[in-house]
């Protein structure tokens, strides 16, 4: 291919990725060990060959940059990038490979997947030492030349700053949410517009939640091996491209990815929720050795990916994917941090949630919670005043790290949510692990210095069953994904209520509506911060699949036709969000303290025996499958933000984890006691809605009640 010899300046190293200036473009890519960089420009996303091939001739350190006259919004690029190919020193380049830039603000489509786009040739006996010439650009999406202009109108980076105490989050996928929305124009359906529909948004006001905390928005590939089945990446974990939103999400590729994504934020804020996006910056798409040259791998494979440091061919892989993100390297490091910042200040994100985050920490084999990360994000003006949310596992050795993220995180807090799980199965539980689930889990978060909202309280998430699915499925049915039902959690910690599946048996049905509505009640009554799994409220089934990443259709597409039963559990739902919101008590900043406060006969917590008395230490350390206490409202040791005493009512909480009925007694903390919430799909009995002192009442099996002191 000759060269077109087009006017071009040396431009200037920062900042990476492209920026516009007022009269074209500057260009800049990292690459430590390149011996030579190619820009290519294209007319038309479909392109089999560049219209232009402009050589990257000045270098300042290990950053190559070159200012492109004429170049507007919209204009399509991509590199190629030389150097030596030797594998077993973990250097892979190739210049035949086309690549996306990894600080791509939007990428025009998807992979066409094709052999040619592999480094090496597919089917040698050398596997990848072998070295493949065919070019890959016909196959490869091209990056986009984006403006960041857009009118946020009032809209500012970090304008909610809805406090913890205040968060109720909704887990959701972007498509799967709206795509059966009929009140949404189907043009948007799917999308991020859908999302910022006024019927998404008038939803979620309704139900109460303040955050939608979104499944990965960043572009990401289409593994291979699924699309060949039929199948795709539905959930999105699979990144190529950390600053561009993806375009599955867009109603066209070219750009307006993100300036529907701005259009989607900028709604969502206006009605006062907050958009926190999954982010996973512990791995690529490119996969292992084996995998794909993409973008990192030919552009600067050594210095991207953490290598196996007694043989660099490998990858060190913390993250069940093939490879790990390198974050001791400066750039990449920096790249990270700059996409977080990139998200916040130009597309206004209020938070991240982290996927596999002790992989963040790696140092080699090691978790350090001092690394370098975690320091940079700490200091960081911008970032630590964001909301951090950490997966605090991956699926290296001492990758379970529960507990041990720095001050400013919160964490999805998985021994909650099966704690929870196991109890409301029926499962007898050690009395102090049970309490301190309920509490914020102050024996993980307490001694560090963190408060109760370190603790993100969920009961299902994306990963495993639905609510629905885990009151009626003992065991996975993935047979769907095609892996012979291998994949997924094993152990999910779930009841089906005495059936398998979907039935029209009238107990059987009842049981998981009362099952549902025991963990709603346990998850809004919880300290810390709840997050509901979008389409729990609708009672919505992915069949048993505990592991759909991979279904893109009705398995895992919310249904909003709703018959009489499901609106009574989305109005359930509802109510207890309300609930939690209008009493300070189940969402304190500080933990209970177990003692009396401010002059109150009553102890701000009080953990209460069937028989009516405080329980004693040799219950707190023996098995329970019930559970029962009261929070004195006038008991809080907390100010608002005027810095005025915050009081509330006083609440008795009685969870009967047990198949069968209990007799327990009202304590006497109080004269009388008024029914507020319980599980049971019967009308209270007279005699139930209003309680006095030393009064005993019957307790159903599996059944959840909540009184207030009158």
């Amino acid at each position: 291919m000759a060269f077109v010899q087009i006017p071009t300046r040396p431009g200037y190293p920062y900042p990476l990725g492209v920026s516009l200036t007022k009269d074209g473009a500057n260009f800049v890519l990292f690459s430590e060990n390149a011996t030579a960089v190619q820009l290519l420009l294209f007319s038309h996303p479909d392109d089999k060959e560049p219209k232009e091939v402009i050589e990257v001739k000045e270098k300042t350190g290990d950053l190559w940059h070159v200012c492109v006259p004429g170049i507007m919004p919209g204009q399509l690029y991509a590199y190629k990038v030389d150097g030596p190919y030797k594998p077993e020193q973990g250097l892979r380049f190739n210049k035949n490979k086309t690549l996306i830039d990894p600080y791509a603000k939007a990428v025009a489509g998807f992979i066409k997947w094709d052999d040619s786009l592999f480094g090496y040739k597919i089917g040698d006996p050398n596997q990848d030492l072998s070295f493949d010439e065919r070019d890959s650009t016909p196959f490869i999406p091209k990056s986009v030349v984006v403006s960041d202009e857009f009118d946020w109108e009032d809209d500012k980076p970090l304008s909610l700053r809805i406090p913890w105490s205040q968060t109720v989050i909704y887990e959701t996928h972007v498509k799967g949410f709206s795509i059966k929305r009929d009140d949404i124009d189907e043009k948007i359906r799917g999308k991020f517009l859908g999302l910022a529909s006024k019927s998404a948004i008038s939803y979620f006001k309704d139900l109460g939640i303040t955050a939608v905390e979104l499944m990965p928005v960043q572009q990401f590939v289409r593994d291979r091996f699924l699309v060949e089945k039929g199948l795709t990446n539905y959930w999105g974990y699979n990144p190529i491209a950390y600053f561009a939103p993806d375009c599955g999400y867009a109603t066209d590729c070219l750009g307006k990815q993100v300036v529907e994504f701005k259009k989607m934020v900028k709604e969502l804020h206006a009605a006062g929720i907050e958009v926190i996006i999954d982010v996973v910056y512990n791995h690529t798409g490119e996969g292992n050795q084996l995998g794909p040259t993409l973008s990192f791998r030919g552009i600067d494979n050594s210095s991207y990916y953490m290598l196996n440091p007694q043989n660099p061919r490998y990858y060190m892989d913390f993250t069940g994917t093939g490879n790990t993100l390198n974050l001791r390297h400066p750039r990449v490091l920096q790249m990270v941090m700059d996409s977080l910042r990139y998200w916040v200040l130009e597309m206004h994100i209020d938070g991240f949630r982290f996927d596999l985050a002790s992989a963040l920490a790696r140092e080699l084999y090691s978790v350090n919670m001092l690394s370098t990360f975690f320091v940079a994000i700490q200091q960081d003006p911008i970032l630590s005043r964001v909301k951090l949310i950490a997966e605090p596992w991956d699926v290296g050795e001492g990758g379970y790290q529960v507990g041990n993220f720095p001050y400013q995180w919160a964490e999805w807090n998985g021994k909650y949510r099966d704690t929870i799980r196991r109890f409301w199965r029926g499962e007898p539980m050690l009395y102090s692990e049970l309490a301190n689930r309920l509490m914020g889990s102050p024996d993980l978060y307490q001694g560090s210095g963190r408060t109760p909202f370190a603790s993100i309280n969920y009961v299902t998430s994306h990963d495993g069953f639905t609510l629905q699915d885990l009151v009626s499925y003992n065991q996975k049915h993935n047979e769907a994904n095609g892996f012979d039902n291998k994949d997924g959690m094993d152990e999910n910690y779930s009841w089906n209520c005495g059936f398998e599946g979907e039935t029209q048996d009238p107990n059987v049905i009842a049981c998981r509506e009362k099952q549902k509505r025991n963990f709603m009640i346990t998850l809004f009554i919880s300290q810390g911060v709840p997050m509901l799994l979008g389409g729990d409220e609708l009672s919505r089934t992915q069949k048993g699949n505990n592991n759909a990443f991979c279904q893109d259709n009705e398995i895992s597409w919310y249904d909003w036709n709703l018959d009489e039963r499901k609106k009574a559990f989305r109005d359930f739902v509802k109510s207890m969000i309300y609930f939690r919101k209008a009493h300070p008590i189940f969402r304190r900043r500080k933990f209970f303290q177990g003692r009396k406060l401010f002059g109150s006969p009553y102890k701000d917590l009080t953990w209460i025996s069937p028989a009516g008395t405080e329980i004693d230490d040799k219950t707190w350390n023996s098995s329970t499958q019930t559970i029962a206490f009261v929070l004195s409202g006038d008991a809080m040791d907390e100010v608002n933000e005027r810095g005025e005493r915050v009081a509330d009512d006083t609440f008795l909480v009685i969870l009967n984890g047990s198949p069968s009925s209990i007799k327990f007694k009202i304590p006497k903390l109080g004269e009388k006691w008024e029914l507020v919430a319980w599980s049971c799909l019967r009308e209270p009995k007279e005699n139930e809605k209003i309680v006095k002192a030393e009064q005993e009442i019957q307790v159903e099996g599996r059944t959840a009640i909540i009184y207030k002191r009158v």
